[in-house]
């Protein structure tokens, strides 16, 4: 398991993140999404005991991480853009990854490679940047590690080889209980692999939440209310995101349960209604926006 405690880090006068607190279950795939500049990248490094935080503890399974090489043989971080030395070949990194790794399994290495049809012997500088995005994430898998660390792991693949790395990190799950944490801006690829997200907004935690119970906790409801009906008093006690209002359609983006929206609409017997669960994505609008983070001062 992995855990963060009020982990501060700063670079200078800029503070990159602010009391972070955050728990990852073992076997689970983790979600790391924010605004631009939220820290997502320096929580990455953190954890992989790239950065030293200057306040809190980071620990794995118990272990603070930072110069500890016996912790660190237990995650793989496949960065954003990826670095290989000058000359090498996708056999060559599997044979330094081997030198680091003891559990590192070259055989299934050199079968993946062919399997995703990259040429084991050809220069790493001649792959596009999806093609080497796909030999770091096999070497992560035939590392044998217990965490991957994934920073904008999709990034450059296409929708074929996203499903394929997918599998590949669901199997892993499934046979040793992988637990992969991703860092990314695309939330439509995270929504349908992660089972919890933590929300980064100005190197602070906004929300940590399992995806199931954030798709429960915020929904929209379209309603026409009928003649009189204040729709905004029926749900007072509620926290309003959002409203708008189309002649006698009016759209709420509510934080509440699906069923506990629709018990209060019905009591109201209006013309009409229809409850929506919002997308991941409408999900981190919603809450940015709430947070001061919107498309609104963005756009002259």
């Amino acid at each position: 398991m992995i855990k963060l405690r009020n982990i501060s880090k700063s670079f200078g006068e800029v503070k990159a993140l602010s009391d972070v607190t955050l728990d990852i279950e073992d076997a689970t795939v983790f979600g790391l999404i924010g605004t631009n500049g939220a820290g997502k990248s320096t929580l990455i490094r953190i954890l992989a005991g790239i950065y030293k935080q200057d306040r809190g503890e980071a620990q794995i399974d118990g272990e603070t991480i930072f110069e500890k090489p016996e912790v660190k043989s237990k995650f793989f971080l496949i960065p954003d853009e990826a670095y290989f030395f000058k000359n090498a070949t996708p056999v060559s990194v599997g044979s330094y990854y081997r030198t680091i790794y003891k559990n590192f399994d070259m055989e299934r290495y050199i079968s993946l490679l062919n399997r995703f049809s990259l040429e084991p012997k050809r220069k790493i500088t001649t792959f596009s940047k999806g093609m080497k995005k796909q030999v770091s994430v096999i070497a992560a898998i035939c590392s044998n590690v217990k965490y991957i660390y994934c920073d904008e792991t999709f990034d450059g693949l296409d929708p074929v080889m996203r499903q394929a790395v997918k599998s590949l990190f669901a199997d892993e799950m499934e046979t040793r209980g992988l637990t992969p944490i991703m860092a990314s801006h695309n939330l439509r690829e995270l929504e349908d692999i992660c089972d919890n997200i933590g929300y980064l907004h100005k190197g602070g935690v906004l929300l940590s939440s399992s995806l199931n119970d954030l798709k429960l906790g915020i929904c929209k409801i379209q309603i026409v209310p009928k003649e009189g009906c204040d729709i905004l008093s029926v749900f007072s006690g509620y926290k309003i995101y959002k409203r708008e209002k189309r002649g006698t359609l009016v759209t709420l983006t509510i934080k509440g349960s699906q069923s506990e929206v629709e018990e209060i609409a019905s009591s109201v017997s209006p013309v009409f209604y229809e409850v929506l669960p919002l997308s991941l994505e409408e999900i981190f609008i919603t809450e940015a926006e709430s947070n001061g983070y919107s498309i609104d001062k963005l756009i002259l």
